[in-house]
């Protein structure tokens, strides 16, 4: 059996079966490296507060910089029985050191050492996200500037709707993932805080120099209540937060390139490379890629859900419940990163159909609200404008027409102060560019929009 650390008070062995219950080591082991970078800094700083002696704790670090090398080695043996990363690291220190190992934990708790390695984890692994959104980012801004040109039907109720550039469609994607950017850039200010010092939940009555730590790790600030610091996930919470929101908008990107990849609409043309094939159907190119992405939306917001479920009832300070905040916070991150590296390595391989697009685009009396506009210009109000236009859109269909096919005689039928002019309006181009109100879809908005997001991104 191996020795626990904190074995002093108890008579008997820890049953089998509740040490493989409560092991999280198969899961808190990818914390190594950071569980090791706090307990170096704890160790100078506890010499430097003359805690312990300098030359111990070059002993202490010395030991602790080769149980890193042996596990990213692949030499070191993780024990269950010993139920986590700081215990499986502080046990093996023991072993190779000896009695001055056991100086490594004074003045420090399980509670908040655990609390410094999750924050140092995800402090890294946010900068890393907003790396990847940033490369997200800026291929959407390269597929709107290169099809400036390109006309689509905009949507809504999944019914065609007025025509917009494709352009701005790429555009309103990249708003949802600035957003996302804030987010986690401001989530980040609030995980680089140091909790270690607050000990198990009260303190601790050695004379330690928290700010000192705090300088050796990279943190901005320390913690203010050590109740709040060993007990507080709300850091976590709010990545997963973030997380979600993100998927959010990866899902509808998903949901949106897997309609236009199919037959019915023929918009985009999925690479090979980023499609996979039918056992059966030799004919099939199946978007998977996209139909994952959506799919593992669900996997995020289930993250989210257990830790506020978890987290809702607990009193102050640590419960063993917290340990729980591992496996979907590190699922969340591998998740989340895994659909914004693919997502940016896909989107600027898209084949786009221009022209299954614009004429998509001239169907369906996209240009009707341009009429109705075009009408208030000439007296009438916007309620009989609408009204006159609906009348005529049934014509239409009953002709088999589209407004701008319509003879000046026909339209005169439905508003006779209507004049030539009025097929200038219905020009696709026109039905575009006239948008010109903030951030609407005329090309100069959306290319202005262009040049601002380049200047964000630094591509200039």
């Amino acid at each position: 059996m191996s020795a626990k650390l904190w074995d002093g008070r108890f008579k008997e062995a820890t049953d089998k079966s509740v040490e493989a219950f409560t092991a999280s080591v198969k899961t808190d082991s990818r914390l190594y490296a950071y569980d090791i970078q706090g307990s170096i800094a704890h160790c100078k700083m506890l010499a430097g507060q003359s805690i312990i002696t300098e030359e111990e704790a070059d002993i202490l670090i010395e030991g602790l910089n080769k149980i890193k090398q042996e596990i990213e080695q692949g030499a070191f043996e993780f024990d269950e029985a010993l139920e986590d990363v700081h215990m499986n690291i502080e046990s093996r220190l023991v072993a190779d050191l000896g009695d001055v190992a056991k100086k490594l934990h004074t003045a420090r708790s399980r509670n908040d050492q655990v609390a410094l390695d999750t924050r140092m984890y995800l402090r890294d692994e946010c900068k890393e996200i907003l790396r990847y959104l940033a490369i997200l980012r800026r291929e959407l801004v390269g597929l709107a500037g290169k099809y400036i040109d390109v006309v689509m039907p905009g949507y809504t109720h999944m019914q065609r709707a007025q025509p917009i550039l494709l352009s701005h469609h790429f555009m309103a994607y990249y708003e949802m993932f600035k957003r996302d950017s804030v987010r986690f850039k401001e989530g980040l200010a609030r995980i680089n805080v140091l909790p270690l010092g607050s000990a198990a939940l009260a303190g601790t009555t050695f004379p330690i120099d928290m700010n000192y730590t705090a300088e050796l790790l990279g943190f901005p600030k320390v913690t203010a209540n050590s109740l709040d610091a060993v007990s507080d996930r709300d850091f976590i919470i709010e990545f997963l937060a973030s997380a979600s929101i993100c998927m959010v908008h990866l899902s509808r990107l998903s949901e949106e390139l897997i309609y236009w990849s199919s037959a019915e609409f023929g918009f985009i043309e999925m690479p090979d490379s980023f499609s996979t094939g039918s056992s059966i159907m030799p004919q099939k190119k199946n978007p998977d890629v996209c139909e994952l992405v959506r799919g593992r939306a669900g996997r995020v917001f289930g993250g989210l859900t257990a830790l506020l479920t978890m987290m809702k009832s607990l009193p102050l300070a640590y419960n063993r419940d917290m340990q729980e905040d591992k496996e979907p916070l590190f699922d969340t991150v591998d998740t989340l990163k895994g659909c914004l590296l693919v997502y940016g390595k896909l989107l600027p391989q898209l084949g786009i159909n221009q022209d299954r697009m614009k004429d998509a685009a001239n169907r369906g009396f996209l240009n009707a609200t341009d009429l109705a506009d075009y009408l208030v210009t000439k007296g009438a109000g916007f309620r009989d404008a609408h009204r006159i236009v609906g009348e005529a859109v049934g014509y239409c269909l009953e002709k088999k027409k589209e407004l701008h096919e319509l003879t000046l005689e026909e339209m005169r039928r439905f508003f006779p102060s209507i004049d030539e002019g009025v097929f200038d309006v219905l020009l696709l181009d026109s039905a575009v560019n006239r948008r010109t109100s903030t951030g609407g879809t005329a090309r100069e908005n959306v290319s202005a929009a262009i040049r601002a997001a380049e200047d964000e991104l630094g591509l200039k």
